[in-house]
């Protein structure tokens, strides 16, 4: 019998700056609530992330961003790595380089508001990253396993970087979400050795075929519907797909009418999506099993893998842009 296909969930988690670059005086960035997304007291973010993985004991694994201690400091950020250290989830590094434009302290570095990962200098990259390790490093007792650069935003440096700092993995490509200057960073799926770090990228697939132009999806919560999600797993299943990383955010699973989160309500959608993807998985446990990057490191770090680029019907795509049409239409749908 063949081992079961992976499930990797994996948990962008980060602050906001809501507005804070384009009006200092009005806004100010934002902390907590963007990430427990409380709706009527009731966590619909990092609470609501928790309790389904526990529910239907699925482990993943969250990229927190530590930049934002440039601006907030320790707290809040470090209290919520607690929480999801206590529930038995697996932390990595998430790095949005823009919090460092609020560092003061001139012996640290100068940094331009720039919040993206590609196209700086490798001295200016490996100093931000260096900061963001030790950072992380304070925040959860060890050193990062895995990084994931902001927006999924990667050149070849990053990953020249990480080899000189000795960070093993990285699942900083998302076809479907930034496609890379460098054809070598043109990945949808398996594991690719980039500078003696393994990539993992997002699972990247076709979903549309109209007129002969194919486009690409990267496999997320907030915009793949649990149809398409299930043709996905079956099909990987059957075409010996090994592993599926799957993006999402704690604020995918609200609705909010306005950058600073002062109206929000619980996006009942994307909510049931991972619900089913929870259960679907629990229940078939013969075939699919969820992990993490420290769960899977030493044997992700074994060996490289080119896995089958995988292909759904186009009516998959019109079935899910219709019903997140409705979805963002319809507040309270």
């Amino acid at each position: 019998m063949k081992k079961p296909t992976e499930i990797c969930i994996t948990i962008d988690t980060e602050f906001s700056i809501a507005g804070h670059f384009n009006n200092a005086e009005k806004y100010q960035p934002l902390s907590t609530p963007v990430v427990t997304c409380p709706v009527n007291g009731e966590e619909q973010g990092l609470g609501f992330l928790l309790d389904t993985f526990d529910k239907y004991q699925i482990d993943a694994s969250f990229f927190v961003e530590c930049a934002n201690y440039f601006y907030f400091g320790d707290e809040p950020m470090q209290s919520l790595v607690r929480r999801i250290q206590q529930a038995g989830q697996d932390v990595q590094l998430h790095i949005h380089p823009v919090w460092l434009s609020f560092i003061k302290e001139a012996q640290l570095g100068v940094f331009p508001r720039n919040d993206n990962c590609a196209n700086r200098t490798f001295n200016e990259l490996f100093q931000a990253f260096k900061l963001c390790i030790e950072i992380f490093e304070r925040w959860t007792g060890h050193q990062p396993l895995a990084i994931r650069t902001g927006s999924l935003w990667a050149d070849l440096n990053v990953y020249k970087v990480m080899e000189k700092l000795a960070i093993p993995m990285a699942s900083n490509i998302g076809m479907g979400v930034f496609k890379p200057e460098s054809p070598q960073l043109h990945l949808d799926s398996g594991r690719h050795l980039i500078h003696n770090v393994m990539e993992m990228p997002i699972f990247t697939y076709q979903d549309d075929n109209l007129g002969g132009r194919e486009h690409k999806k990267s496999l997320q919560i907030t915009s793949c519907s649990w149809p398409e999600m299930k043709k996905i797993l079956y099909k990987a299943r059957a075409e010996n797909i090994e592993s599926l990383i799957i993006l999402t955010h704690p604020f995918e699973f609200i609705k909010k009418a306005d950058f600073q989160y002062k109206k929000v309500t619980k996006n009942r959608v994307n909510q049931n999506r991972l619900i089913k993807l929870c259960q679907f998985v629990n229940e078939h446990d013969q075939d699919f099993v969820s992990t993490t990057f420290t769960q899977s490191h030493q044997d992700w770090c074994e060996s490289e893998l080119t896995q089958p680029f995988l292909k759904i019907p186009t009516y998959y795509s019109v079935g899910r842009k219709i019903h997140n049409k409705i979805n963002d239409l319809i507040w309270t749908y």
